[in-house]
């Protein structure tokens, strides 16, 4: 069930959905363990997701040992630009002590939890609740057909897991080793990004058990940069919000912290300022319009209105500012989205730009002076 190159959105067609490493890792452990009970495999085997999908999975390895079992199988995220798109999920399933239930490892390629404020206490190998949920739920139905104790051990490991987690943002998360074995639902929806916004969600969580009071979203590695120096925050203060400034402002407000600073480039931010609360290019655009009006407010010169006008980008028309500061007027005007958002929520939260070299162009809010 792999094999297939993620389209992008653009393309026609209806985009496929794919299945997350928690579906693979459990269909892996029913075959596992259910060649450990029976002496062959289940190919394809077929596994009950939570919403009642019932997806069949080609098995890709298979070894049977005594009192041991492993199966893997090639992840397929659909048409999702997945970073764990086509790889090699493994479970391994060994019979265990009397008593014991189901127990979790963690094998080469996933992580183990380091940090407080995962769902997943630290020590634990990175399976989610989800995952080990239906893990177990597979356990029980087999070994209740086969007259079993169900009493086992699980090891899920990912080939070249910890090379693909450093394209994650597991490692600020304080998940070391490798990846995480996630999914709620088992599905992967095509270009929802939901595994980006739930580590945003992470992130949040993270710095909240840490005590750090003062946390920074950013858009992009130059902003998050700049921002970092700009405040002298540490890793966990950092939280890679990407184009989803609509999701951490939404949880951020359910949960939060004493201080937000919102940092990015001057598109997105000029994107933020005009309501937009998805940044990517593809979902919302610059309103070209609105920034030569900021700048008619500002009082530059009739050719230069003309010229912004027409500008073809936010960056054409911010050159175009010159020494006014226009990168002051969006940062306010993006500071007030953020806080509408915000709610009631008693948060102080202040908004950066930076330029492509990380120099601080535009500010506003209650801040700090470098």
């Amino acid at each position: 069930m792999s094999g297939a190159n993620p389209r992008k959105p653009e393309e026609r067609g209806p985009l496929r959905k794919g299945w997350t490493t928690g579906a693979c890792a459990t269909a892996a452990t029913r075959a596992a363990y259910g060649a450990l009970l029976t002496g062959s495999f289940a190919d394809p085997v077929t596994i009950t997701l939570p919403r009642g999908k019932t997806p069949a999975f080609v098995l890709h390895e298979t070894e049977l040992g005594s009192g041991s079992a492993m199966a893997a199988i090639v992840k397929d995220a659909g048409d999702d630009p997945d970073v764990t798109h086509g790889a090699l999920i493994r479970a391994s399933v060994r019979v265990g002590k009397s008593g014991t239930g189901v127990t979790f490892h963690a094998g080469d390629g996933v992580g183990t939890v380091t940090l407080p404020g995962l769902p997943i206490s630290v020590g634990e190998p990175a399976i989610n609740p989800a995952p080990r949920r239906m893990m177990a739920e597979v356990v029980a139905e087999l070994a209740a057909r086969h007259g079993a104790a169900g009493d086992v051990e699980i090891t899920i490991s990912v080939d070249d897991g910890k090379a693909l987690a450093a394209h994650t943002m597991n490692g600020r998360l304080g998940i070391l080793g490798g990846l995480s074995i996630l999914g709620t639902t088992g599905i992967v929806t095509p270009y929802s990004c939901a595994a980006w916004i739930a580590s945003i969600h992470q992130g949040v969580d993270v710095a909240r058990a840490a005590g750090i009071g003062h946390v920074a979203g950013a858009t992009g590695k130059t902003s998050e940069t700049a921002v970092r120096v700009l405040y002298g925050l540490e890793e966990q203060a950092l939280l890679e919000m990407g184009d989803f400034t609509g999701a951490l402002l939404k949880y951020i407000r359910r949960h939060p912290v004493a201080r937000l600073t919102v940092a990015g480039g001057f598109a997105k931010i000029s994107k933020l300022a005009q309501g937009h609360m998805d940044l990517h290019s593809g979902r919302s655009e610059v309103d070209i319009s609105a920034l030569a009006g900021h700048l008619s407010e500002l009082g530059a010169p009739a050719e230069i209105l003309t010229q912004a006008r027409s500008a073809h980008s936010a960056g054409a028309l911010l050159a175009l500012a010159g020494e006014l500061p226009l990168g002051d007027r969006v940062a306010a005007e993006a500071l007030g989205i953020v806080k509408e958002t915000l709610g009631d929520a008693n948060i102080a939260v202040d908004v950066t730009i930076f330029d492509r070299a990380g120099a601080l162009i535009g500010r506003a809010g209650p801040h700090d002076k470098p």
